[in-house]
């Protein structure tokens, strides 16, 4: 028995598919000057660009995004020539090998929804009125001609590439740019050349560019002739408008005719073919190429379906295929070759068949689960979906080359030029306070001014926020009440004391001057409305005046009372002329009236010379402005001068006080309260150098209140304690055994 293996192949012209899109690729090229029975394999020029259709339909049918549930097919012949390749077109249309009549109602169409194709703009006028009597989409990758942008007579035709008016305006920009005014314009002789010629007058008409020769070239061209007249008309920007089979059989001539020193200008037809550019490579002294290109795309997973294809297996015997331009005999080409062919017009290909598709899904009404089967789709259809498509493949893949020195600075950044070259820099970060303008000068970091500030690495300074303790802040407010409190106990307390002003405590106390103790401390607490709101100069004197005034005559107060105690029980023994004059001239009453009167003249000299002003302070946070009072600090220790000696003749008299009788003991409790003034000031001066911000001026207006309430308190309270809970010990007799009994001591 015998047994037969037939093994099966799979066509690479054909793929069955609920929608059929159709193709048109010239993977054979055939020069059309020369008359041919049939289409010749002359080679697989065009091979790169049928395999990425394959490509493209074959990855659409295994995504799930764009047409799920939907298969799409292909239909596609090698198109080599431009005028007598008609099967494939024809096959595309009919309807089971039928053309239908254009007068009959189309009932039964194609299954061909679209057509990717043609290459050139010969082909595609060849075969494109087949299409557009049906409407069926003609999606072209190469064809450039402007005729082909007339919609009253294609109204089914589109394309994925500029029109050759694009590529002139480019051209064009290039000419305009360098300045050349005398060119030659060398043309392929069929529509599409001659398009791009008629499309370049019209572009140069009324402009100072000459156009200095043109010729039409085809198989017959006398390049020896051309470039004779050319050299004779001192030309030397060459234009080139033609396909990449014309272009190589220039690019031949100019090698074997020696031509040199030219600017060429490459249409973007030929640009980037790669057998051109070895030629070019080849030939010494052909100067300088500049070219206009479609972009040229990398497309992900193309390599790998290369691979896949190249390890199976296909139909390459005639007798198998329907027709005879669905035969590629490129099986010989590996799949290195192929992914490293001519990459021109390779992504609008891929862009044509994606086209289709995402107008098939529109129509559709595809989502995520699936498309609608219920929708008949026709051509016509499909033409306005393509008109209304907007589709960007590759967001991030048109990379332009680059070549610098020195990558551009970040924004903020100052260039630091290194070397000789401007292009050559380091780049510096502005610091805080200073900012970078590009346009005005990228070298450098300007200052922000006084009311300003930036943040390192800025480009411009912002205005800073002014502070200042308004009277409404919450410790504004609390301050000024503790101010009024103080007021308002100074003033109960001197209603105490009237009310009890034979009682030897408040003898003892001071007597009359009680009540110019506590009207001072009360002019004093005016200082503490004057460090809120914003600082002007009279605020600013008004912050001191009253305090450095009436503090001192308090002082000098508790001096006369400290110095009265001693005089009492220990000088006036000893030194009883001293005590009498004392005495009789009213002394305590006379310190206090010269130190009041020496302090104020102090404090003229020191405002007439060096008078406080407000200030802004902009170092201490870079973000704002503290408006303060400045003073000077030297002039100001004239005024300082009498508190600071009164203070230091109320330690050394309260020391000779120490053992004095306990009633009569004002000594102690005085210095107790210089004790609190002194805290109260170092902890201020403490702050003032951890904290400059806004809350500075409440913090001094409350060392200034805590000044006042020192001895108010600690002087005050304990004899209104005794007035008014004690007063057995508000007697003269109480106050007389205490003096008996310090005088037996001092006795024995």
């Amino acid at each position: 028995m015998s047994v037969y293996i037939f093994m099966t192949c799979k066509s690479e012209f054909q793929l069955e598919g609920d929608y059929l899109i159709g193709g048109l690729f010239d993977i054979h090229q055939v020069n059309s000057s020369f008359y041919h029975h049939r289409p010749e394999a002359i080679d697989c020029s065009s091979y790169r660009r049928f395999q990425l259709m394959r490509f493209s339909v074959e990855e659409i049918n295994n995504s799930t995004k764009l047409l799920p549930n939907v298969s799409l097919g292909y239909e596609i012949f090698d198109h080599c020539t431009d005028s007598v390749n008609f099967p494939g077109p024809l096959n595309l249309i009919a309807v089971n090998g039928l053309i239908q009549p254009l007068e009959e109602p189309h009932k039964n169409l194609s299954k061909v929804i679209a057509v990717v194709g043609t290459y050139t703009s010969p082909q595609a006028r060849a075969v494109a009125p087949l299409f557009m009597m049906n409407l069926i989409p003609m999606v072209s990758y190469g064809a450039a001609s402007s005729i082909f942008s007339r919609r009253q007579i294609y109204p089914s035709f589109m394309r994925t590439v500029h029109a050759s008016k694009d590529v002139i305006e480019v051209i064009f920009s290039i000419l305009t740019e360098f300045n050349w005014k005398w060119v030659a314009f060398l043309y392929v002789d069929d529509s599409y050349g001659i398009d791009g010629l008629q499309l370049f007058l019209k572009k140069i008409k009324d402009t100072d560019i000459c156009l200095a020769y043109n010729k039409a070239l085809d198989h017959y061209s006398d390049y020896k002739a051309i470039f004779k007249q050319i050299n004779a008309q001192n030309v030397n920007v060459i234009i080139v408008f033609a396909p990449e089979w014309t272009v190589e059989e220039l690019m031949k001539s100019v090698k074997q005719i020696n031509v040199t020193n030219k600017v060429w200008i490459a249409g973007d037809a030929w640009s980037l073919n790669k057998k051109i550019r070895d030629q070019i490579q080849g030939i010494k002294s052909i100067g300088t190429v500049l070219g206009v290109a479609e972009p040229n795309m990398t497309i992900p997973g193309f390599r790998e379906f290369i691979y896949s294809f190249k390890a199976q297996t296909h139909c390459e015997n005639a007798k198998q295929q329907k027709f005879c331009n669905q035969i590629c005999h490129c099986s010989s080409l590996t799949a290195e070759e192929i992914i490293d062919a001519d990459p021109s017009f390779s992504f609008p290909v891929y862009s044509a068949v994606y086209s289709i598709a995402h107008a098939l899904h529109n129509i559709l009404q595809c989502g995520a689960y699936g498309c609608k089967a219920n929708i008949k789709v026709y051509p016509h259809m499909v033409i306005l979906c393509l008109l209304s498509l907007n589709l960007t493949l590759f967001k991030n893949c048109v990379q332009v080359p680059t070549s610098v020195c020195s990558t551009e600075c970040d924004v903020g950044y100052k260039k630091t030029q290194y070397g000789i070259h401007k292009c050559c820099f380091n780049c510096t970060i502005c610091p805080n306070g200073t900012y970078n303008n590009i346009t005005e000068d990228p070298y450098s970091c300007i200052n922000c001014n006084n009311t300003q500030w930036s943040e390192e690495g800025s480009t411009s300074c912002s205005l800073r926020v002014v502070e200042y303790t308004p009277f409404t802040d919450i410790w504004a407010i609390g301050i000024m009440v503790g101010a009024f409190i103080l007021v308002f106990i100074s003033l109960a307390l001197s209603v105490l004391f009237a009310l009890n002003y034979n009682t030897p405590v408040v003898k003892s106390a001071g007597g009359p001057m009680c009540f110019l103790i506590l009207g001072c401390l009360s002019l004093s607490s005016l200082s503490v409305f004057f460090y809120f709101g914003e600082p002007t100069v009279a605020f600013c004197i008004l912050r001191y005046l009253p305090f450095l005034l009436f503090f001192t005559v308090c002082l000098a107060c508790f001096v006369v009372r400290s110095f009265q105690i001693v005089c009492i029980f220990k000088i006036a023994a000893q030194i009883p002329k001293l005590h009498s004059w004392w005495m009789k001239y009213h002394g305590q009453w006379l310190f206090i009236t010269v130190a009041f009167v020496t302090q104020a003249i102090f404090l003229l000299i020191n405002y007439i010379y060096a008078p406080p002003s407000s200030k802004m302070d902009i170092y201490w946070n870079p973000q704002k402005i503290i408006l303060g009072c400045d003073i000077d600090f030297k002039a100001a220790l004239i005024s300082l001068v009498l508190p600071l000696l009164f203070c230091f003749l109320c330690f050394v008299f309260s020391y000779m006080g120490k053992d004095l009788p306990k009633n009569y003991n004002e000594a102690k409790a005085i210095t107790f309260c210089l004790l609190l003034l002194i805290l109260t000031w170092i902890i201020f001066a403490t702050g003032s150098i951890l904290y400059q911000g806004k809350y500075m001026q409440p913090l001094q207006s409350l060392a200034v209140l805590s000044s006042l309430y020192s001895f108010l308190l600690w002087y005050f309270f304990p004899k209104c304690y005794i007035i008014i809970f004690q007063p057995q010990k508000n007697t003269h007799h109480y106050f007389q055994n205490l003096i008996q009994s310090y005088t037996k001591t001092i006795s024995q």
